[in-house]
């Protein structure tokens, strides 16, 4: 007897998965404009379009349905493509926005791109210059994308930093940390330059006034000389082996930063009220102040060498 013959339906397909189509949405109140866009986009190979006439129609559709970019016409009725990129970049950040620009537009499309549109094609170059620039403008996305997943993967990450008692050291590192932070989003970039600031401080206060025992009645009365003794004691015991270790941990909602210095300590008890009017004009207190102003909960150890400060998310 013989065997009976399988199926097509009993093989394995060998056929791969179609790859994503992408999406672009079109925006343009001419639609004799929408429509020759609309071609030029089918005929590349895992694209397609949507459309929308204006502005206000674009913003509906992309409620419904995410598009991977909008590319939109910068003269229209309703909401022009100035607006348009506006308002995308505040509701859908991470959707980019490209111009077409034609003869006249010049000046809002450059108004645009300063708002943050990732790109522009002239109308009277669509034809040879829209698929390379959404193929580049998509590459860019996709990998700022891939970060983002990432960094939305992020449970615990900590940092451990030893410092000299050099002060050219901590503007690097400020500089180190506002990067970390500005990658996963922890705060809004004015509020990240604020505790850059409150960082700054805390350095600089665990270098003089901690490792070298510096204190600010001296700097108030004479900085001249202030800085010509932190130099000389940089170089003589106890204080020149001394060193500021710092250890920065990173969550999703919290950052929290630990500056620890070598020297004596203070009591902390005795440090006057940085937000009482009488004291804003002194330099001792400035710092704490700002430190203060900036974080959202600081605390010193009883020692009086280790000041523990911690941002939330905002």
């Amino acid at each position: 007897m013989k065997p009976e013959a399988s199926s097509p339906a009993d093989e394995p397909s060998s056929a791969l998965p179609m790859p994503p189509l992408h999406n672009v949405l079109v925006v343009d109140d001419s639609a004799v404009d929408r429509h020759l866009v609309g071609g030029l986009i089918q005929k590349m190979e895992g694209w397609k379009p949507s459309f929308a006439g204006n502005g206000v129609e674009a913003l509906a559709a992309m409620e419904q349905h995410m598009p991977d970019l909008v590319l939109t016409d910068l003269l229209m009725p309703e909401m022009d493509g100035l607006e348009l990129v506006q308002t995308v970049r505040v509701k859908f950040p991470r959707v980019p926005v490209i111009l077409m620009t034609a003869h006249g537009s010049e000046d809002i499309a450059i108004q645009a791109l300063q708002k943050g549109a990732a790109s522009y094609v002239p109308k009277k170059s669509l034809a040879r210059d829209l698929p390379e620039t959404l193929e580049q403008v998509l590459s860019a996305t996709q990998s700022d994308r891939n970060s983002r997943r990432i960094v939305d993967s992020l449970m615990r990450h900590e940092t451990n930093f030893v410092l000299a008692n050099d002060s050219s050291l901590i503007a690097p590192l400020v500089g180190y940390i506002e990067d970390t932070l500005a990658r996963i989003q922890l705060c809004e970039p004015s509020g990240l330059m604020l505790l850059g600031v409150a960082l700054h401080e805390a350095l600089t206060n665990a270098i003089f006034h901690g490792n070298l025992e510096l204190g600010s009645d001296l700097k108030e009365a004479d900085e001249a000389q202030y800085y010509r003794l932190a130099k000389e004691r940089r170089t003589q015991q106890p204080y020149k082996d001394r060193r500021v270790f710092v250890t920065a941990t990173f969550s999703r909602q919290e950052a929290a930063f630990v500056v620890r210095d070598q020297g004596l300590g203070f009591d902390p008890a005795t440090l006057p009220d940085p937000t009482d009017p009488a004291n804003l004009e002194r330099v001792h207190g400035r710092g704490l102040l700002l430190i203060q102003t900036f974080m959202d909960r600081v605390e010193h150890n009883e020692v009086g060498n280790q000041i523990t400060m911690i941002k939330y998310r905002s």
